[in-house]
């Protein structure tokens, strides 16, 4: 594990320079619009969404990535080919990186997951270990995503950066399982807007968060597993 070092202008891959990680959401879909849990439902990205994905994969290949790994699901498989387009690099897909399976929670609008599942939905908004309609727990989810990141971080070369592209509440998971939080205090990592990424870097001590909900003005998330 390299330390992360240096100062002022650094080559991509400067001696000493950590890996890095961009956790990359998808852009927007017509459940997102209408704040519907989408979960593992495979839901295709609406025309802004598409437009999101082109816009932030231009930037995101200005950080010249080394690799790209995405969600099987079609929203994030379609974001990842905007960059892939960009860039050349060929998309690795992982069923371990879909969003959180959420049961009869999923296709219900937030409104009415509180009206059906009031006490459930309470209890996971105070960080208790919940099975969403039914479904996985957020350490399940991490104990799936966080390896896959993992092992594709390991496979970069000293200095390299890899884009992950999935979803709000994996990828919230993923970032607090990676910075070792326990995983009642995940939920104070704020969501993130369509098409935005966060960015960990690997220190001397593990990963850092560098960047958090990076890729636009601030937009309202309400709530990033819809």
């Amino acid at each position: 594990m390299t330390a992360e070092g240096g100062t002022g202008s650094t080559p991509r891959r400067a001696p000493g320079r950590g890996r890095r990680v961009v956790l990359w959401r998808h852009g927007q879909t017509a459940w997102n619009v209408e704040h519907r849990f989408q979960g593992t439902t495979d839901i295709p990205l609406t025309e802004a969404g598409v437009r999101q994905a082109r816009r932030a994969a231009r930037l995101l290949a200005s950080l010249r990535p080394d690799a790209i790994v995405a969600s099987d699901l079609g929203r994030a498989a379609a974001t990842a080919r905007e960059l892939a387009d960009l860039t050349g690099l060929d998309v690795t897909h992982e069923e371990g990186l879909r969003e959180t399976y959420a049961g009869v929670w999923q296709g219900l609008t937030h409104d009415e997951i509180q009206e059906r599942h009031g006490e459930e939905y309470a209890a996971w908004k105070r960080g208790e270990p919940v099975r969403r309609g039914g479904g996985e727990l957020e350490t399940e989810v991490a104990d799936r995503a966080a390896p896959v990141v993992l092992r594709h971080a390991e496979k970069l070369p000293e200095g390299g950066t890899l884009v992950v592209v999935s979803h709000g509440g994996t990828i919230r998971t993923t970032i607090g399982r990676l910075l070792g939080l326990e995983p009642q205090h995940w939920e104070s990592l704020g969501g993130l807007s369509n098409c935005c990424w966060s960015v960990l870097g690997q220190g001397a001590r593990g990963w850092r968060l560098l960047e958090h909900n990076a890729g636009s003005l601030p937009e309202q998330v309400i709530g990033d597993d819809v």
